[in-house]
């Protein structure tokens, strides 16, 4: 592991920790909408690895949910979600996680998402493969979208914007084996990256959400594209990501 993965994996550690330490405990929840959630824990992760990446890369560029970001266009940039899953962790649901990824001129290089609950640190390198608590993982080997297992997310605009994602929840209802919503889209990538799902979709992401999950899947055989099938960036704001097998029977339903 070379000292930027070491650094990456340290601040991700550190933020675990602050989570556990709260966890079901008494902490103060904001609103930045009506089901938008945000924590005095999001905000404590998010102030010590922003402390730790100052100290350690000033020049550097961080993007992070909770904050005005710095963001020039010029220096390499770290792209931060100090807890993913806000509202599971408000109600003791333990499905939530950081993550981080690392972008060089306009390509993401390193990703890392940990969850602190279930100690399961997600890593990959750009071009080095993809791991799970330092055991390389690959994506699963289904061929078939009727048999299987896919994950999704839903806006918080939900109840106030025709695109929701209902429509395409509906639809692959009928289409999958089964479908959970369960409420971390980094968590849901790094699940497809190591083949407990076979794919997932999700819309109105920001690239706090999908930066590290993105390339885990990559790195682990997986493909990542946006909702029509084609090129993906993080700055958009819908994504696709599977096993390759079923990429395409995915995207058919999504064109529905």
């Amino acid at each position: 592991m070379d000292s930027l993965l070491e650094f990456a994996v340290r601040c991700a550690r550190e933020s675990g920790r602050i989570q556990r330490r709260y966890y079901e405990k008494n902490f103060v929840i904001h609103h930045k909408g009506e089901i938008n959630l945000v924590t005095d824990v999001d905000f404590a992760c998010q102030e010590r690895i922003i402390k730790l990446i100052q100290k350690n890369f000033p020049k550097d560029n961080i993007i992070s949910e909770e904050q005005l970001n710095r963001f020039d266009g010029r220096a390499n940039r770290w792209i931060i979600d100090p807890l993913d899953g806000t509202t599971n962790y408000a109600h003791g649901y333990p499905f939530f996680c950081t993550s981080i990824a690392y972008e060089v001129k306009g390509t993401v290089v390193l990703g890392v998402v940990y969850n602190p609950i279930f100690r399961e640190l997600f890593v990959a390198r750009k071009g080095q493969g993809a791991y799970l608590n330092n055991k390389k993982i690959r994506v699963s080997v289904i061929r078939d979208l009727k048999k299987s297992l896919l994950s999704t997310g839903f806006p918080y605009d939900i109840a106030t914007s025709a695109k929701n994602n209902i429509n395409h929840f509906t639809n692959f209802l009928y289409e999958a084996q089964a479908i959970r919503r369960d409420g971390s889209a980094a968590l849901n990538l790094c699940y497809t990256a190591c083949g407990r799902f076979d794919g997932f979709w999700e819309m109105k992401l920001n690239s706090w959400d999908m930066a590290a999950g993105s390339l885990i899947v990559e790195e682990a055989g997986g493909k990542v594209t946006n909702l029509a099938g084609r090129k993906f960036t993080i700055y958009k704001s819908d994504i696709v990501a599977s096993n390759s097998l079923i990429h395409q029977a995915i995207v058919k339903v999504l064109k529905k």
